[in-house]
């Protein structure tokens, strides 16, 4: 099982739903960075389970314990452990699923890879649980980016059908960034927060769930950051995006629609503004080439509806070699949307902080030696 990203800003994940604690071990930040531990508690409570009618019932503090690589407020520099102890479970609601493989879920995609040894409790490692560390990870990227006066936010470009408006790729700031970040339910337009609502509250009253799409974006990337190919800030950006479970599809300014323009459309004409080179649009979403441009990056998640459901469907024991049917009991979200925001942000921080550390290592290589 591959639990670790990263080569400058290495990440290790740990735990299942239902057992005794979840973490991630963070290696590779500065010693001497000072850590904002209220900043971290923070982001934790955004995606914390338990505090909005959208949300599964199950409730957890998601308090995280720094074990190491933290003393008086600042890294050390060896690896930082965080642990977040699960306090709520119910693992008898899982018990019928060690032989009934869930619709949607990894049940029997994760039996036949592990040979059946997998936790099924919650879903084991494979659960969204399994993001709140990586929302403790993103909350120190997030401060190390900071620092670099670059700063992430997300809201909810759409639930159930249901659309919110879109950020300006030219003018997204740092204020309208910070002002969702400070809402439960972030929205450019809170119009849209009752229909939303609405959408959710009809699919969990039929036992169903509903998906939706995140949009996110990063100002103050500097321009030059990144790789073609293989270390673009595309593809080591989705890759973390892809790890959160219930993502499905991600793409960059104007994403799929793109392809129906024409080169002159499609293209982000240029002119100097403030003695810098700036673009006039923002249809590649601040990335061409694979690197940074120096303007916003504006990306969307696709996030589906929760696969765990009350309605009836059709399933396999693949234990007996049996047809059968599956109403999945237990506490869940009718909509992980709003709390997969953080998420999103989490995961846009952590590959702008590997992206960004990798630029200075390469920097560092290709400066002169002194005297020379």
């Amino acid at each position: 099982m591959r639990a670790s990203f990263g080569e400058q800003f290495k990440l290790t994940i740990f735990g299942e739903s239902h057992g005794a604690s979840i973490g991630m071990v963070v290696d590779g930040i500065p010693a001497g960075t000072p850590i904002d531990e209220a900043a971290i508690a923070l982001d934790m409570a955004r995606r914390a389970p338990g505090r909005d009618p959208t949300a599964t019932a199950r409730k957890e503090a998601d308090r995280v314990r720094i074990v190491s690589g933290l003393f008086e407020g600042r890294a050390t520099g060896a690896p930082l452990c965080g642990l977040i102890e699960n306090t709520n479970t119910r693992s008898g609601d899982y018990a019928q699923l060690r032989e009934r493989m869930r619709p949607g879920h990894a049940d029997y995609a994760g039996r036949v890879k592990y040979g059946g040894f997998n936790d099924p409790r919650g879903g084991g490692h494979f659960s969204g649980r399994i993001t709140a560390p990586l929302v403790f990870a993103g909350a120190i990227a997030r401060q190390l980016l900071r620092a670099r006066g670059i700063e992430i936010g997300a809201h909810i470009a759409a639930i159930g059908g249901v659309g919110d408006a879109a950020f300006d790729p030219i003018a997204v700031d740092e204020r309208t960034l910070a002002a969702l970040r400070a809402t439960r339910f972030p929205l450019l337009d809170p119009a849209k927060e009752t229909p939303m609502r609405e959408a959710v509250e009809r699919a969990r009253l039929a036992g169903d769930s509903v998906g939706g799409v995140i949009e996110c974006a990063a100002v103050g990337v500097p321009a030059g950051i990144g790789s073609p190919f293989f270390g673009s800030v595309e593809s080591v950006t989705s890759a973390l995006l892809f790890s959160v479970p219930a993502v499905k599809a991600v793409s960059f300014g104007d994403g799929m629609e793109i392809a129906s323009l024409r080169g002159s459309e499609a293209n982000d004409a240029m002119r100097m503004r403030d003695g810098r080179p700036a673009c006039l649009t923002n249809h590649n979403g601040g990335v061409t080439g694979g690197i940074t441009n120096g303007m916003p990056i504006v990306l969307r998640a696709a996030v589906k509806p929760t696969p765990s459901i009350a309605k009836e469907q059709l399933t396999v024991n693949p234990a007996t070699g049996e047809d059968v049917t599956l109403c999945v009991t237990g506490r869940h979200d009718p909509c992980i949307v709003p709390r997969a925001v953080v998420v999103v942000e989490s995961a846009l921080a952590l590959a702008l902080c590997e992206l960004v550390m990798d630029d200075a290592a390469t920097r560092a290589l290709k400066a002169p030696s002194g005297g020379l």
